[in-house]
C-alpha cells in the first residue's frame, strides 16, 4: 500500500459529460455474514452497512452493497492500512474476509447533466431518475466488463471498473460521450 499509482494517471476528456479516471481510492472489499459485520464497519467507517443495492456515504467514506455478504468500503487511500487493522481487530474470531483490492480497481467520475445517458448507452440498467436516484448502487456490465457505479453528487456518477480494463472503459466512456452523441433522453 506504499505509493499507489493510478490505472490511467487521471485521464480526463471533456465531451457533452466530463470523464475522468480520478486516481487512487481506497476500496477494501468485505465479506462475512451482515449482522457479524455492521458493528465493525460501524467503527471503522462511521457508516451503517447499506440495504441491497444501496451505497451509505459520507464525505469520502462509503459503503456499498455488493451481493448478500459482500460490501466495498470506499475511503482515502491513506486511510486503508488503519481501516483493515480496524476491522480485523473488532471482527476477531469471526468468519470473515477483509481485502485490499484498491490496486485492482479503476475509477472514473462523470460530471454533466448528460451522465445518466452516457452510461445508459453503455450499462443494461434503467438509469431514468425515478428508477435510480442518489444511493442507489449497481453492479453490472460496461459494454463486455463488469462495472458498478453510483450518483456521487448532483449530476456525477462514480464507475468503478477492474484496472485491467480501465483503457478500455476510458474508450468507451468518451466514445459515448462524444460531442454530437446526445440523445436527449434524460
Amino acid at each position: 500500500m506504499a505509493n499507489a499509482v493510478s490505472a490511467l494517471q487521471g485521464a480526463a476528456y471533456n465531451g457533452y459529460v466530463g470523464i475522468r479516471e480520478i486516481g487512487p481510492v481506497g476500496m477494501i472489499t468485505l465479506r462475512g455474514v451482515p449482522g457479524d459485520l455492521e458493528a465493525a464497519v460501524q467503527a471503522s467507517m462511521g457508516l451503517d452497512l447499506p440495504l441491497p443495492r444501496r451505497i451509505g456515504m459520507a464525505g469520502a467514506r462509503s459503503v456499498g452493497w455488493m451481493s448478500p455478504d459482500e460490501f466495498l468500503l470506499v475511503l482515502p487511500h491513506a486511510e486503508v492500512k488503519n481501516t483493515l487493522e480496524a476491522l480485523h481487530n473488532e471482527l476477531q474470531g469471526k468468519h470473515f474476509l477483509a481485502v485490499y483490492v484498491s490496486d485492482a480497481r479503476a475509477v472514473f467520475t462523470l460530471t454533466g447533466a448528460g451522465a445518466r445517458e452516457v452510461l445508459a448507452k453503455l450499462c443494461p440498467v434503467d438509469l431514468s431518475p425515478a428508477a435510480f436516484q442518489p444511493g442507489d448502487l449497481r453492479r453490472t456490465r460496461a459494454a463486455q466488463v463488469a462495472a458498478a457505479l453510483w450518483i456521487s453528487g448532483v449530476d456525477e456518477f462514480t464507475v468503478v471498473s477492474f484496472r485491467s480494463v480501465a483503457a478500455y472503459v476510458f474508450a468507451l466512456l468518451k466514445t459515448s460521450a462524444a460531442p454530437g452523441g446526445e440523445v436527449g433522453r434524460f
